[in-house]
């Protein structure tokens, strides 16, 4: 048993910050309040207290690839099959894969992130490799799949189908490049089969303008209302969203990444216009080819860029609730054992210095990896990562 004293404790689902202790018992919140005080002693005066990380979309697998391709259009570097990614993938081997995704893993860890939600491209072999990896690390992944089976304007069904049953008895579900990749048929074979199996179906909308247009020309709906109609449970960027879109989207879940929409030069999503309308996304680091993963800096960045171009301040709030609470609000929260700051939860927390009377910017402003005293994931128990 342990005790974390006289830190500002950034609680619950809507991080309210109070000053309290938080008394864990087995790997488990057994009671916060002002004056308990039972077993080990862990001093977080000065310090906050916050959930640890989910990052909503990475591609770890891009990690043997770090800044190669830089300045290349989005087609060029991620488009399947041909992309820069794939092409790497294809030619790497299976140890080295699995060494650069535990580093990245590790990384990961050190500042803050403890769950991620990652789209695993090389079919059956991707997400093995992928679980190996994550084994013996205090790193939660969730894993959506995928095949080159989907691609084509004239897959064959049977293959697709196939392909669908053995994700999905290894996979936490299944993730799709884009509607320019794929069928409306595959769409909706792989959509049905996931809400099936209760599990994810996960595409990537609206990522490029030019992407939107191309939707519009060709079937008369942007990529999102596509997304939408097609009942994916998990809609990622929407960074350049057309007519109606966020009205489509108040009751999705969206996966949101900044900074990897900013490396590739195809916009900026309007965050800002996005929470005005109750929609509470998840914020992702996207390829590790092109960014950390390191949600700090994902956090510090949208807070500016979206406060430049769009002329209009974000909620720091609301900012730290997409890496941490706001999945909680998601559909798919059901297959995601993320915990919040609460009574009965697993301690998945860090405690870092404290630097601002604003803990929210304090995290999101100031908070460095080498701030984070404490990093917590159910009995794991590190200080000075």
């Amino acid at each position: 048993m342990l005790t974390i004293k006289d830190g500002i404790v950034l609680k619950g689902q809507d991080l309210t910050p109070v000053r309290e202790n938080i008394v864990i018992d087995d790997g488990k919140i057994i009671e916060i309040a002002k004056d308990v005080c039972e077993g080990k002693i862990i001093d977080a005066a000065d310090s906050i207290i916050c959930p640890t990380f989910l990052n909503g979309h990475t591609h770890i697998g891009d990690s043997i690839i770090k800044d190669e391709g830089y300045g290349l259009s989005l087609g060029e570097m991620v488009k399947p099959p041909e992309g820069v990614k794939h092409k790497a993938l294809a030619n790497a081997e299976d140890g080295e894969i699995i060494e650069a995704m535990k580093k990245s893993m590790r990384d990961m860890f050190e500042s803050g992130t403890t769950h991620f939600i990652d789209y695993r491209e090389g079919g059956i072999k991707g997400v093995e490799l992928l679980r190996k990896a994550s084994e013996d690390l205090p790193v939660t992944p969730i894993i959506l799949g995928r095949d080159d089976s989907f691609y084509g304007d004239d897959p064959d069904l049977r293959k697709v189908k196939i392909a669908i049953r053995k994700l999905l008895k290894l996979a936490d579900g299944i993730a799709l490049s884009g509607f320019g990749e794929i069928s409306d048929e595959v769409a909706s074979l792989i959509v049905s089969r996931c809400r099936k199996a209760g599990k994810i179906s996960s595409i990537h909308v609206a990522e490029s303008m030019h992407l939107q247009d191309d939707s519009l020309r060709d079937f008369n709906k942007t990529e999102i209302q596509r997304g939408v109609d097609a009942g994916f449970n998990q809609l990622v960027h929407c960074t350049n969203p057309r007519n109606n879109d966020l009205e489509l989207i108040k009751n999705s879940n969206v996966v949101v990444c900044p900074r990897a929409n900013a490396t590739l030069n195809v916009g900026v999503v309007p965050l800002n216009e996005i929470f005005s309308k109750g929609i509470k996304p998840l914020l992702g680091s996207d390829n590790l080819m092109l960014n950390s993963p390191n949600l700090l800096r994902e956090l510090e960045f949208s807070l500016k860029i979206m406060s430049v171009y769009y002329r209009n301040y974000l909620n720091p709030k609301d900012l730290l609730k997409t890496a941490t609470t706001n999945i909680c609000n998601f559909e798919i929260n059901r297959y995601i054992e993320k915990p919040i700051i609460d009574v009965n939860q697993d301690a998945n927390l860090f405690i870092s210095k404290k630097y601002s009377k604003n803990p929210y910017l304090n995290i999101i402003n100031r908070c460095e990896t080498k701030n984070i005293l404490y990093i917590m994931n159910r009995d794991i128990h590190i200080k000075n990562v």
